[in-house]
């Protein structure tokens, strides 16, 4: 086999160079991996290799590095050494700053968090700071910060392991210009709006993200949506959604993702893609068709997923839309009138409504998991199915959704059982899928324990490499650690990460292919996956031998727009 040497080419080049040659005295390099299978995350088969990194930086890939000694060394001898995962829908912003380990992804090989489907960091009003603190629960934190880019700084600051990225959220955008008012904006509301996308974009946002099927965002326009769209594309950025409707209209939404995507001229990912509810399963053949036909003529249409059949929302996705309009003070209030309780009842079984009805989609309430609560009266209902509690409390399904709301003072959080295996494997084929958790960034520990998540959150991407590649071998590894890293660091234009190549940053996860595996589960979901030895984040390790360090290197990645010196690193 020929000897492999990739050498940057950046400024570094000569000193990388130099670095390679015999020492005569100490070490040459901060860190070497050795005797790895490299899975250099462009999708080429795998070779024997090793690597060093100096500083936050790749510095050469070879086939060996017999000559040179590292300060620190890892011996990844039947390990796969691949660039670290990236998580392209995270939710772990609030966890991350009470906890920046973010140990349920990192015990994965994640070392990108991207947040901002629909909702972001910012920008925020000092209305919207007020309410978004009242609205913490077991996790509390002062709101000091304005914009987006402030609220990812804030967070880098405090500490975590992981590198962090965020789209501007199109919910928090509305928001912050038009409130909770169900209505179009006016023209010069509309130009509002797109200036607050074109501040994001030049402190570092990746594009824009929108989320359809909640409250408020379900009242926004294709129109608007497009014209923020296009604020995102000035800057080379690209708009992702949580579509309109993943059940009956799932065909429509993704239609207006695509026509989005073509008017504003801008790439789009549709998140986490699938079809809701048992008579919808055949229609993702016509999505995935649809999709290829948006590829082949106009700008790049791309999806993510997690790995499994069952999706996580709140209690707000099993009731009609005109309930929760004008926020959750105007819900409550609603769901306190019987003839209005009434009706919600009726909706809730419609299985033909064409607002995404996900209570009509999981069949049954037996399919419906109830996962977290903020009143902790209620905790003892978390991981008990709502047909369960209804039986318990001696009320129908539906009326008992409403009540617990109201108890709840809010939304509770809950587990759908909507979806297929077969269709699962069918997006895992797709090359154009990357994945998510879609979840928190969580540890089985303290605080995080009151909850009963998804087990996505601690298995999503372990369970890829465990169960589809390796012991079902739905693609290979190779092709999965592209779409795990490549793939997503593409689509984000991302800088300098998604490939083991020198120049690159060193964000890079050594794994055990044949141990990997992911151990939560729907009743015990707070379980660290396994096989994953050693995680390294910007030049530094974070998960050496399985165990996390205490380090905390984890930078804001900005996205093509930032107007500071650099892109990538932060």
């Amino acid at each position: 086999m020929p000897r492999r040497l990739h050498l940057a080419l950046v400024p570094l080049v000569a000193v990388a160079a130099l670095s390679l040659l015999p020492a005569c005295g100490g070490p040459d390099h901060d860190l070497i991996i050795r005797n790895g299978t490299i899975y250099d995350g462009s999708g080429g088969e795998p070779y024997a290799g090793s690597l060093a990194v100096d500083g936050d930086s790749i510095v050469a890939v070879a086939d060996s590095l017999p000559d040179v000694r590292g300060r620190r060394e890892v011996d990844a001898s039947g390990m796969a050494v691949a660039p670290g995962f990236i998580n392209m829908l995270s939710w772990g912003s609030d966890e991350l700053m009470h906890d920046g380990r973010g140990l349920s992804d990192l015990r994965q090989g994640v070392t990108l968090e991207v947040f901002g489907e629909g909702a972001s960091l910012g920008p925020l009003t000092d209305s919207m700071r007020a309410r978004r603190e009242r609205n913490q629960n077991d996790i509390r934190y002062e709101i000091t910060w304005s914009t987006l880019s402030g609220g990812l700084e804030v967070l880098a600051e405090r500490g975590v392991s992981p590198n962090v990225a965020s789209f501007v959220g199109a919910t928090t955008v509305r928001e912050h210009v038009l409130g909770h008012a169900c209505r179009p904006p006016t023209d010069a509301e509309l130009d509002r709006m797109q200036e607050l996308v074109r501040r994001a974009m030049e402190g570092g946002a990746l594009g824009v993200g929108s989320s359809l099927i909640y409250e408020p965002a379900f009242c926004a326009t294709t129109g608007e949506l497009t014209a923020l769209a296009a604020a995102a594309g000035e800057y080379g950025g690209m708009y992702v959604s949580h579509i309109r409707s993943e059940g009956n209209r799932v065909l429509e939404s993704i239609g207006e993702l695509i026509r989005i995507s073509r008017e504003a001229d801008v790439r789009a990912e549709v998140y986490h893609l699938k079809a809701s509810g048992e008579r919808n399963y055949a229609k993702l053949d016509t999505a995935i068709r649809m999709i290829e036909r948006a590829r082949a003529d106009g700008p790049p249409i791309t999806a993510n997923i997690y790995t499994y059949v069952a999706s996580s929302t709140g209690l707000d996705a099993s009731m009609p839309p005109w309930v929760q309009e004008g926020g959750e003070e105007a819900w409550l209030e609603r769901l306190r009138d019987p003839g209005v309780r009434k009706k919600v009842a009726a909706e809730m079984n419609d299985a033909d409504a064409e607002w995404d009805n996900t209570y009509a989609a999981a069949g049954t309430p037996d399919d419906i998991l109830l996962a977290s609560f903020d009143v902790d009266s209620l905790d003892r209902y978390a991981g008990r199915t709502l047909a369960e509690v209804a039986e318990v409390r001696g009320t129908a399904p539906e009326q008992t959704a409403m009540d617990l709301v109201l108890q709840n003072g809010g939304d509770v959080q809950a587990i759908y059982f909507t979806m297929s295996e077969e269709n699962l494997k069918k997006k895992i084929r797709q090359p154009w899928v990357s994945w998510c958790s879609d979840a928190s960034a969580l540890a089985p520990e303290g605080v995080f324990l009151d909850s009963h998540p998804h087990p996505r959150a601690y298995g999503s991407f372990a369970r890829l490499l465990g169960r589809y590649v390796r012991e079902e071998g739905v693609i290979p590894l190779a092709e999965a650690v592209r779409r795990l890293t490549s793939l997503p660091a593409e689509n984000l234009r991302l800088e300098r990460r998604g490939r083991l190549a020198a120049g690159n940053y060193a964000d890079i996860v050594v794994f055990d292919p044949d141990r990997v595996r992911d151990h939560a589960t729907f009743e015990e979901p707070h379980q660290l996956a396994t096989g994953v030895e050693h995680v390294i984040v910007n030049g530094v390790r974070v998960i050496r031998d399985g165990s996390h360090t205490g380090a905390t290197p984890g930078r804001v990645v900005r996205g093509p727009g930032w107007t500071g010196e650099s892109r990538g690193g932060g």
